[in-house]
C-alpha cells in the first residue's frame, strides 16, 4: 500500500450523498479510502501518511467543466492541452470537456484519440473530447457519430457555430439517442446575429454599436426543443445568456422534453453595460445581456432550469484581443476565476448554499454527459478539490497558468480561493503558502 494522504479538518461537502460535516478525507492508491472513522484502521494508523491541515476550507469532489476550448490541435499559440489543463487544476477542476472547434476540428477518430492521449500525457486533468456534429463544422454533412463516440467523444457539438439546418439537427438527435450522448447546441441564429458585436438594446444604441438581439439565441432554443420532442433525443443548450431562453427551457422540461442547459460565470455578474469602456475583453459569444436577462439567469440557476455551471473558457492571444472592439474575436478565459465568480454571484447573495453550488459544478455536468463520478464515496477515483470559500484573492491575469489573459475580471477581488486539486490521488495543484503539512 502506498503512503496514504489525509486531508484533515475541512468541511466535507458531498452533495451526491447528502454529506456536509467536518471530517478527515483519506486517500490511498489513487482512490478514496474513506471519511474519518469510516476509513480502514490500517490507513488511519499508517505513520507514513502525509497529512495536510485545511481547517476552515471545503473539501469536495473535483469540479467539472462541461465547456472549455483547449485550442489544440492547430491553435497552440492560444492554448495547449497542457496549459489549459494546468489552468483547470489551478481553478479546482479535475475534469473538463473540450469543444471541437480546433484546427482541424475534432471530426474524426484519430483527432479524438489524440486529445485523449495528449491529456493523459499531461496529467493535470481528465479531458473528455466533444466531437463535431458536421464534417469540418461546415453544417452540411454529419460526421461518423457512432465511430466518434466509440473513440471516446462524450457529446457532439459544432460549438462556435450553431447547427443551423433543422434537418441535420433532427438526424443528429436521432443518431445520438441510442448512443446516450447529448447534442450540445451553440444557440445563435447567424442571420439574426448578423455582424453584431454586443447585445442589442439601449446600451448598444447609446454606444453606436451593432447589436445582437436575444431572439438570436431563443429562436434556436425553441426550435431545438421541438426537435428534441420529435426525436426523443437529448439537446443541451450551451452558455445560455437570454432570459427568454430560460423560459423556453423551463417549459420544455415541464413537457418532459430532454433538454438540459448551462450558463457561464460572466453572465451572472456582468451586463452589457460592461462594454461601455469598449474593452475587447468584454466581447463574448453570446454577448453580455441586459440586467433583466441576468436576473432571469440567476432565477433559472436557482430553480434548476439551468442544470449546470460551466466556463466557456476561450483563450485568445493578446495580439488578437488588443485590437479594436469590432475586430477582436469573441471569447474570454474562465477556468481560473470561475469558482470565485460563482461564489460571489450565487453564494454570497444567499441564492445558493455551498452544497447546492457544488452540485451544479460536479454531479450535474457529469449527469448531462452520462458519466460517473462527482462523489467522495470510498473506492472511487480520488478527484478532490479543496478551497476556502471565505478567503479573498485578487485576479492577476499575468499569473494565470492559461496562455490566455483575456478576462474582464482583471484586478477584481473574489472569494473562494482554491487551495489544492487532486486527480486520481495525485496533487496537481497546491497553494504552498496556504497549506501546512502536519508531518
Amino acid at each position: 500500500m502506498a503512503s496514504p494522504l489525509c486531508i484533515r479538518g475541512g468541511r466535507v461537502l458531498d452533495p451526491a450523498r447528502g454529506i456536509d460535516r467536518v471530517q478527515d478525507l483519506w486517500i490511498v492508491d489513487g482512490k478514496i479510502a474513506g471519511l474519518g472513522e469510516d476509513a480502514p484502521a490500517d490507513v488511519r494508523s499508517n505513520r507514513s501518511a502525509e497529512v495536510l491541515a485545511v481547517q476552515g476550507a471545503v473539501i469536495c469532489p473535483g469540479l467539472v467543466d462541461i465547456h472549455v476550448h483547449l485550442r489544440e490541435p492547430g491553435q497552440e499559440e492560444k492554448e495547449t492541452i497542457d496549459s489549459g489543463t494546468r489552468a483547470a487544476a489551478r481553478g479546482g477542476f479535475t475534469t473538463v470537456a473540450c469543444m471541437p472547434n480546433t484546427d482541424p476540428p475534432l471530426d474524426d477518430r484519430p483527432r479524438i484519440e489524440y486529445v485523449i492521449r495528449r491529456a493523459r500525457e499531461c496529467g493535470h486533468a481528465r479531458v473528455h473530447p466533444i466531437a463535431a456534429v458536421t464534417r469540418g463544422q461546415m453544417g452540411e454533412a454529419l460526421t461518423e457519430i457512432e465511430e466518434l463516440v466509440e473513440a471516446g467523444a462524450v457529446a457532439i457539438s459544432d460549438d462556435g457555430k450553431p447547427v443551423r439546418n433543422a434537418e441535420i439537427m433532427r438526424r443528429a438527435l436521432e443518431l445520438t439517442r441510442p448512443l446516450g450522448v447529448p447534442v450540445i447546441q451553440h444557440a445563435e441564429d447567424p442571420d439574426l446575429k448578423g455582424d453584431g458585436v454586443m447585445h442589442e438594446g439601449w446600451t448598444s444604441t447609446r454606444l453606436g454599436m451593432k447589436g445582437i438581439p436575444d431572439a438570436a439565441e431563443s429562436v434556436i432554443v425553441a426550435r431545438d426543443a421541438l426537435l428534441a420532442e420529435l426525436t426523443g433525443g437529448h439537446v443541451h443548450v450551451a452558455h445560455v445568456s437570454a432570459g427568454r431562453s430560460t423560459e423556453i427551457i423551463r417549459r420544455a422540461k415541464a413537457r418532459g422534453i430532454r433538454m438540459t442547459a448551462e450558463t457561464a460565470p460572466h453572465y451572472l455578474l456582468l451586463t452589457d453595460e460592461a462594454v461601455e469602456g469598449f474593452d475587447p475583453r468584454t466581447k463574448m459569444s453570446p454577448p453580455l445581456r441586459s440586467a433583466k436577462d441576468r436576473e432571469a439567469l440567476l432565477e433559472a440557476v436557482v430553480d434548476g432550469t439551468i442544470d449546470c455551471l460551466a466556463t466557456d473558457h476561450a483563450p485568445h492571444t493578446d495580439f488578437e484581443k488588443d485590437s479594436d472592439f469590432d475586430s477582436a474575436p469573441f471569447g474570454i478565459v474562465g477556468l481560473e476565476t470561475a469558482l470565485g465568480i460563482y461564489v460571489k454571484a450565487l453564494v454570497e447573495p444567499k441564492l445558493l448554499t455551498l452544497p447546492e453550488l457544488i452540485l451544479r459544478l460536479t454531479v450535474n455536468p457529469l449527469r448531462v454527459l452520462g458519466l460517473p463520478g462527482g462523489t467522495l464515496e470510498a473506492g472511487v477515483p480520488a478527484d478532490v478539490t479543496v478551497f476556502d470559500p471565505s478567503r479573498r484573492w485578487k485576479v492577476r491575469a499575468e499569473e494565470f497558468a492559461s496562455m490566455g489573459r483575456n478576462t474582464p475580471f482583471q484586478g477584481w477581488e473574489l472569494p473562494g480561493q482554491v487551495l489544492m486539486t487532486v486527480l486520481n490521488g495525485r496533487v496537481t495543484f497546491r497553494a504552498e503558502t496556504l497549506l501546512a503539512s502536519a508531518r
